[in-house]
């Protein structure tokens, strides 16, 4: 198939395996600056892993998401609910149609630089907070970014039906190291162990039999 794909890279876990079982494929990873706490950190993994790998990778700001839109993942460590990702509490992390706005860059990098594919790594588990991580988002988003340009780019998510630990143990079989992968929207140095993805980390790790080197506040 050869390097067609742009993949959207956070730093995280999901999208740092995909850079990996993927990286054969993608000739561009993009990682979007857009306020949240925990941007800066995840920001340093994913330009490592791109380094390591030996894929370009670009930082594309995104500031007025940070200053317009509504969202406890862009204002403060104590605005963070705590408790599993699941929790109805957890809405208030959601920043409106994030991925669509990711998406369409996105969509307009690859045709600009003559690649068919984009990538991003939502999950199943992601379903049920995050509308634009929705199977029915990502089929509608693929078939507008199809129609909306000359090459027709492909919007690739072929980890929407896994669970976070099925991610875990494709990266298990990689042989990555999830400490170097950053996840805790409250955006300290060490990982605060109490929000939900910190919590939604933790447990997909040890599902997957994986050694967790993270560093945890609790």
């Amino acid at each position: 198939m050869g390097k067609d794909a742009v993949i959207i890279l956070s730093g995280g876990m999901d999208s740092t395996t995909m850079l990996y079982e993927f990286h054969d494929e993608i000739a561009l990873a993009i990682t979007f600056d857009y306020g949240s706490l925990q941007n800066k950190r995840e920001q340093k993994f994913a330009d490592m892993h791109c380094k390591k790998l030996g894929i370009k990778h670009i930082i594309i700001p995104l500031e007025f998401m940070g200053k317009y839109f509504k969202s406890s993942l862009l204002m403060s460590p104590d605005d963070i609910p705590e408790g599993r990702y699941d929790d109805e509490n957890m809405r208030s992390t959601v920043v409106p149609f994030r991925n669509g706005i990711m998406l369409a860059v996105a969509c307009g990098m690859a045709e600009s630089n003559g690649l068919k594919r984009v990538m991003m790594a939502n999950h199943a588990g992601d379903h049920a907070i995050y509308p634009d991580c929705r199977p029915e988002f990502v089929a509608a988003m693929s078939a507008a970014m199809s129609a909306g340009t000359y090459e027709n780019v492909e919007l690739c998510a072929p980890y929407t039906g896994l669970s976070k630990t099925d991610i875990a143990l494709r990266g298990k079989q990689l042989g990555i190291n999830y400490a170097e992968t950053y996840s805790c929207y409250k955006g300290g140095e060490v990982h605060c162990g109490k929000c939900g993805t910190c919590q939604e980390r933790r447990e997909a790790l040890q599902a997957a039999g994986i050694d967790d080197k993270t560093p945890y506040q609790s």
